[in-house]
Parts: C-alpha cells; structure tokens; sequence
C-alpha cells in the first residue's frame, strides 16, 4: 500500500468515510471466535478510566461503544481526516481535529489513550509516542491496534501485490512502544476476511489500491482470508 504515511495520499483516503467503512465491513472473529475490537475496548474498559483520548478515531464507532459502557467517562476523540471528526460527532462523541505528534492538550490530562489501526499512519511514530506518553498521567495505559505483515497478505499476493510491512505492526510494535513505556504486552489475535465475491474483493483493494483492485484476478463464489492482529497495552 503506497503512501501509507504520505500525508497527501491519506488525506485522499480518508476525505470521507466510505473507503474506512468498506474495509470494516468484511471482517469478523477468526478460529478462537474473538474480536479484536472487543478485546480493545475490553483493555479499555479494564482501567476503569475518567478520562480517555483516543487518537485517530476514525468513524468514531469504537468510542461509542466506551461510551455506551461508560456513561461517565470523559472521553475525547481527535483525528486529521475532517470528515471522521464530522462523524464521530455525529455519534454524540466529542471530537476535534488534531495531529498525533501535537496533541492539543495539557500534560498527565488522560487515564487513558487509545490508537486502533492508525500508528502505521503518523509520519514521526516517535513524535506521535512521545506526546502520547505526555499526555497520559502517571500509571496511566496507552491501548493500541495494529495489523501483522501477513494481514490479508494471501489477498494482496493474489492480485499481484506483497504483504504490507509496516512501521508498527505486530512484528515490531513492542519494540516501537519499549522506548517510551516501562511495561508492554502484546495480545495476537488471528480474524478472517470474508467477500462474498470477486467484486466485493476488488471493492476492499479499491479502498487504498485501486492498481492492486484491477489486477485481482477474477473468482467465482466467496472467498475468505485470514488476518492478524495486535492488541497492546502499554504503562
């Protein structure tokens, strides 16, 4: 995936939020039957917070579903893209625009930070880590989500692709995150992609590679893939 970091390209992918829904909507638990979604909000849900900012909210769906569990919580959401601001608005979440390496806001202000699927994103992964352990307040738990070098790579190698190696992915996020945290665990969790046929399949490489959406050759039936995520906590 081209310009996984380029800001200019990002900003394409994520104008609106239909390419963020098309990807969200073929997956689902794997052989243990978990969610990697669940068991995000469930490490969030664990630290019994007041407070949580969550960087890169995307449609703002997962903060719903911590504040729907915790009624009082303050929680803040920010992310570049406008359009996911407008949405996650829209769920009755607060949300502003803001950079992951220059968080408007005090130091120690959160229990709780949160960044799912979005850390392969930020240009300066050091810059975004260090002012997430800023504005965390002492003992406070930083909950990520990532994706592994072989998420969907059978998919991406079928249309003449290569797996995705990322700056912060399963293979390397603990090591990324020792630099700034004392303590890190890393729970994988293996997800299956399901597209009931070849167009929906070319749909999803559509979303961020329309090169790789052309060169997929066509199937009949559906089809399903496997994925690997990471779920990491961080004091």
């Amino acid at each position: 995936m081209d310009g996984i970091t380029d800001a200019e390209q990002l900003a394409l992918q994520y104008a609106s939020t239909t390419n963020l829904e098309t990807r969200r909507g073929v997956w689902g638990p794997g052989p243990e039957g978990i969610s990697p979604v669940d068991a995000l909000r469930d490490a969030v849900l664990a630290c019994r917070p007041s407070r949580v900012l969550e960087i890169g909210c995307g449609t703002g769906r997962f903060a719903r579903s911590v504040t729907d569990a915790l009624p009082d919580v303050d929680y803040v959401a920010t992310d570049l893209s406008p359009a996911m601001v407008a949405a996650t608005a829209a769920l009755r979440v607060p949300a502003q625009q803001a950079s992951a390496d220059a968080l408007p806001f005090p130091d120690a202000a959160f229990d709780v930070v949160v960044a799912a699927w979005m850390l392969y994103h930020v240009p300066d992964l050091d810059a975004a880590l260090r002012e997430v352990r800023r504005v965390l307040r002492p003992g406070g738990t930083f909950c990520a989500a990532t994706n592994g070098n072989e998420h969907l790579a059978d998919l991406l190698r079928e249309a003449g692709g290569a797996p995705l190696v990322t700056q912060f992915s399963s293979e390397n996020a603990t090591s990324a995150l020792c630099l700034h945290f004392e303590q890190v665990t890393q729970r994988d969790i293996e997800t299956r992609a399901t597209f009931e046929d070849h167009p929906a399949a070319a749909a999803y490489l559509s979303s961020f590679s329309p090169t790789l959406a052309a060169t997929l050759p066509a199937f009949q039936g559906s089809r399903q893939y496997a994925g690997h995520t990471s779920i990491l906590t961080a004091l």
